[in-house]
Order: C-alpha cells, then structure tokens, then sequence
C-alpha cells in the first residue's frame, strides 16, 4: 500500500485498537478505523518498511493472544501466526500418576511489544511476551522462532515478575548492527546481545534495586521502558521503578539523572528522531502512580545541558494521571510530535517538540499504549 501524508495516532487499549487520522501539521484529528473491540490491545506499531502495515498485540482473556495485522492503516485486520512455546528438544511431557512433578510448559500468556526489523531485513519482526519470551519472525509474523538463550535461559528460574506480570516489553535493535538487540523485562532488568540473539548478557550496571536486599544486583531490576537516542545509538535513556538513568556505552554501565526531580518513578520515555540528545518522561507519583502536581506534566531531559526542564504550567491540564510503559512516542517529523495516553482514556500531544500541547477532544477506553504512523520527514 503506498504512503500517503496523514500522521496516525495508535491507540491501544482496555476495550480495542483505535486509529486517529491527522494532517501533517498536527492541528485537525479524526478518529478513525477501531477495531478488537472489547479486547486488551497491549501494543499497536506502524511498519515503516512497508507502508500501511500496522501490528498489535491482542490479549483476550477467553481466547488468549493474538498477533493481528492490517495492510491498510487500519480499516481492516487478520490475525497472523501466534508463537506457541514449544518443549525442548529431545524432552517428552508427561504428567500421570506415576509423574505428579512433571514439568509443565510454559504457555504464552500475553503479548506484550512488536518490533519491526532494520530496513535491510524487510520480513523480520520481533515479539515480547510473558511469561519472559522473546520470539523472531523471518517472514512478517506467518511463523515464529523462540531465541532460546532468553527462553531457556539456565538463570530464568530466578526471575521474578514484576507488577504488570512476566513481561519482556521493550526490544531496542541498533540501527548499525543488525546483530545486535537490546531487551528489557520486569523484574529482571535490561539484557544486550551481540550475536544477533544467539547469546544474551545482562547490562544493568549502576542501576539500584531499593526493593531487593542486594542493591546493585546483576539482575532483579524492574526496567519499566527504554529508548534509544535516534542520533547516538549508544546513548539509551532508561525509566525503572527506582529512577530514571542514562546511558552512553551501549548499556555498560547506567547513571542516575533523575534524583533531583524527587520521585523520579514512571513507567513511560521516549527520545525523538528530530530531538537528538532529549529524552521525554511521565513522571508519577510512586506511591499512587499518578502525576504529581494536581496536573498532567511531562520531563524533557537534555543530554547535552544534564538539565531537567518541565513543559507543562500547571494551569494546562489538571488532575491526576496515569501512564503505562508504552503510554509515550514520538513521530519521525521535524519538529518532532510527542504523544502520551493516559490510564483514563486521554491523548495528549504536542507537535512541536513539547512547546505547546493539545488534548483531543475524543475519550478513550484506558490506553495501554501510543503508537504513531506518520509519513516520513522533508
């Protein structure tokens, strides 16, 4: 399907997928396509390699998950293959009288993220599920490989989930090398490979687990969401549980920067193609997990600077909200769009940069997460 010039905003969530179509100037928004309605829709994305594919993850308490997909932004949607979790090789499943401790398979339980491949692998996609599963598709979601060295990792037994469950919710890949990926998990923490997925090592260096007897473990972190900096693919910005941090080694080692904010828990961040060197966040309230203030309120932190700047007066937009992981995105243009869903249902945004912010004017279901689909920048 060829692009067009709209600027889509993907919305999933508690009760289904819903397409809002805008203008390229950001000013004039419809809702548009909705679709799996009643269903939990942990994540919707846009495939920029072709244009008009969308993905989401759907999770339906009776029927299970399901990786659906739409070739034409939206209007009409099929399901595609859905990873099973096959035994290891070699091993047979019983479970009788005589073998009461027999061990029983782990099932696929929810999709949590979907994650196109670099342009150069134009049918690969990745998935994110729980109980802590990371899959491969190789011919755009008809079939799919678990990556074991995540799967049937020896050290998984340990891994505990985090609130939202098992989930392995952020997959980042480098847009140099295609062989290396970076994934996150709560509450295990972040883990890189370089191999393309053949091997996985923790990189949670210098990130603190309050919650955990040992502060700075190898793993036990609970990693809310990543993102990468589109003009430093070695520069990661990263929201935990307990603190914000920056990285800029490729994960080596992790710096705290958001202590001074106070609270600096959330759940959401993300760094836009036209902002090099800024990284967006949702800071709550950790206790309650709304925003703090009485008002809705987003952190830009600039890199180069090390400073904190708030974009919101709280006159704009007040009361307490929620976000979740995949509540915030950024679009592609420049100057860059910023979206962020709430938990009761609102879509804020800002075409440009987080200087000046709008709410449409339509109430969702509660969002699980913000996509966007825009075309590409002149």
């Amino acid at each position: 399907m060829a692009a067009d010039n709209k600027v889509r905003i993907l919305v999933g969530t508690r009760k289904g997928t819903y397409v809002v179509e805008g203008d390229r100037q950001r000013k004039r928004w419809k809702v548009g396509p909705v679709a799996h309605e009643g269903n939990d829709v942990f994540h919707v994305v846009a495939d920029p390699r072709h244009p008009g594919d969308l993905y989401a993850a759907v999770n339906n308490n009776f029927f299970g998950p399901e990786v659906q997909r739409s070739r034409n932004f939206g209007k009409t949607w099929k399901e595609i293959g859905t990873p099973m979790m096959p035994l290891r090789k070699g091993r047979k499943f019983e479970m009788n009288d005589s073998n009461p401790q027999a061990e029983i398979p782990r099932a696929v339980q929810r999709l949590w993220h979907i994650e196109p491949g670099l342009p150069e692998e134009p049918k690969t996609i990745y998935l994110g599920a729980d109980p802590h599963l990371l899959f491969r598709s190789t011919d755009l979601g008809a079939s799919w490989a678990p990556l074991d060295a995540i799967n049937q990792h020896p050290k998984r037994k340990d891994w505990a989930p985090g609130f939202g469950g098992a989930c392995l919710h952020t997959i980042l890949l480098d847009p140099r090398d295609p062989r290396r990926m970076y994934i996150g998990m709560s509450a295990v923490g972040t883990f890189r490979t370089e191999d393309g997925g053949a091997s996985f090592r923790p990189v949670n260096h210098g990130v603190e687990t309050p919650f955990l007897p040992e502060k700075f473990p190898e793993t036990g972190q609970c990693v809310h969401h990543v993102a990468i900096d589109s003009a430093n693919p070695d520069t990661f910005y990263r929201q935990d549980h307990a603190g914000i941090y920056v990285s800029h080694d490729r994960m080596d080692s992790w710096k705290r920067i958001g202590k001074v904010l106070g609270d600096d828990f959330g759940f959401a961040v993300t760094s836009p193609k036209a902002a090099p060197g800024r990284a967006y966040f949702v800071r709550l309230d950790g206790r309650a997990r709304v925003t703090g203030g009485g008002h809705f309120q987003v952190q830009e932190w600039n890199d180069t600077t090390r400073k904190w700047t708030q974009l919101l007066s709280p006159k704009a937009f007040p009361g307490h909200f929620g976000v979740q992981r995949e509540g915030i995105t950024s679009d592609s243009l420049d100057p860059a769009g910023i979206y962020v869903g709430t938990t009761t249902g609102q879509v804020f945004l800002s075409a440009d940069a987080g200087k000046r912010w709008q709410q449409l004017p339509f109430q969702f279901p509660a969002i699980h997460s913000i996509g966007v689909a825009s075309p590409a920048a002149r």
